[in-house]
């Protein structure tokens, strides 16, 4: 590889930074039996740690493991589809054996699911070639029961389901289904702390007291330090731990970020040369320059006044008082129920989160790159 730090999926062990304790914590409680909600904010390194989880020998060996990905669903019929595609996916390379004991439980679609001149299984079907989906989701659920393995499944972005209008009560359905699947075990994984929180620790939801709950935390500095320091040594290569605390406190801990910028480090500096500090803001530059064009579009997409609240959000970092009349007044908005509604519009499009109270862009290089261009 020719840059060891990774922007895209997970590249294997050695390129995945610390999460020893909860990898660990994680392995324990499937292999007991325990469903769990994993919760962190989005770019945090839960779908990588999903995935460090199923490469586990204690793991790897024994289960079938699945990551279904729901994060651009809407309806019922969307998540039978993410849901049974990723199933298949992920037994097609276990043999024609292992394929077809999914597909003969998948009566309701056999005959919408065609074959390719290796005569291997390719789920092709659009959203309207499941008729039924409530059937085809029972005979998923047939397959997890009866499959020859223990199953492990990860459904990434479980707030989607509380979105579902098609299916008000699709969060009843899944729990009775999860409950008698004894043969599976569930991970839910979800980056809105809020919603998560509401469909697992309320006591009027019918996921309740279902799973427990682990909160996913920033990687600790040092650790990043020593994973970076590494990584660039192995390639002939050094950097300051200085450096790396810097960018790593700049953006928040965000893992994304922290890696990004650590993949651009490494491609500034030259084989047996060394990384300083002085080398950062060039690489941020290097970014937003890549970004700028992008970041353009998408503002400008953004309606008038959400814009405004948006644009003010990145220019403060984090917003507490979001509502309150001193920041209303700072940054010339309209009415506090103005303000209100476009906070609502903009986290339902994903521009902003919030955590503890606080908001803030969902993107810090997009927070970064509208403080520069917005005065």
């Amino acid at each position: 590889m020719d840059n060891p730090f990774v922007t895209k999926g997970y590249a294997g062990a050695e390129y995945f930074c610390d999460r020893v304790k909860e990898t660990s914590q994680l392995v324990e409680l499937t292999i007991n039996g325990n469903n769990m909600a994993l919760i962190s904010p989005r770019r945090v390194g839960k779908t990588d740690l999903i995935h460090h989880l199923f490469q586990q020998p204690e793991i790897k060996e024994r289960y079938y493991t699945f990551h279904i990905d729901i994060y651009a669903t809407s309806t019922l019929r969307d998540f039978v589809n993410v849901f049974g595609r990723a199933i298949l996916d992920e037994l097609k390379p276990k043999g024609r054996a292992v394929w077809e004991g999914f597909l003969g439980m998948l009566r309701s679609l056999r005959s919408e699911i065609t074959y390719d001149v290796n005569n291997f299984p390719t789920w092709s079907l659009g959203l309207g070639d499941i008729e039924y989906p409530a059937t085809t989701l029972d005979e998923i659920f047939e397959y997890l029961s009866h499959a020859d393995k223990p199953c492990l499944v990860a459904i990434d972005e479980f707030q989607q389901i509380a979105k579902y209008s098609d299916s008000p009560n699709i969060e009843a359905t899944l729990r009775t289904y999860i409950q008698r699947c004894i043969n599976a075990t569930f991970i839910f994984a979800g980056s809105k702390r809020h919603l998560m929180g509401e469909i697992f620790t309320s006591p009027s939801r019918p996921f309740y007291q279902s799973v427990l709950i682990m909160n996913l935390k920033p990687i600790p500095v040092d650790k990043y330090t020593v994973f970076a320091q590494t990584l660039f040594e192995k390639y002939g290569k050094s950097i300051d731990a200085p450096v790396v605390a810097e960018i790593y406190h700049r953006f928040d801990a965000v893992t994304s970020c922290v890696q990004r910028l650590l993949n651009v480090l490494f491609l500034k500096t030259l084989p047996n040369q060394h990384c300083t500090i002085d080398m950062i803001d060039n690489a941020v530059t290097y970014i937003l320059d890549m970004f700028s064009e992008t970041y353009s579009d998408l503002i400008d997409k953004i309606p008038e006044k959400q814009r405004e609240v948006f644009v003010a959000i990145a220019k403060e970092g984090r917003v507490k008082g979001l509502t309150s009349k001193s920041f209303v007044k700072k940054h010339h908005l309209q009415t506090v129920s103005v303000v209100t509604a476009a906070v609502r519009g903009l986290l339902e499009k994903d521009f902003i989160t919030q955590d503890k109270g606080e908001y803030m862009v969902y993107d810090p290089f997009f927070a970064l790159w509208i403080q520069q261009n917005y005065q």
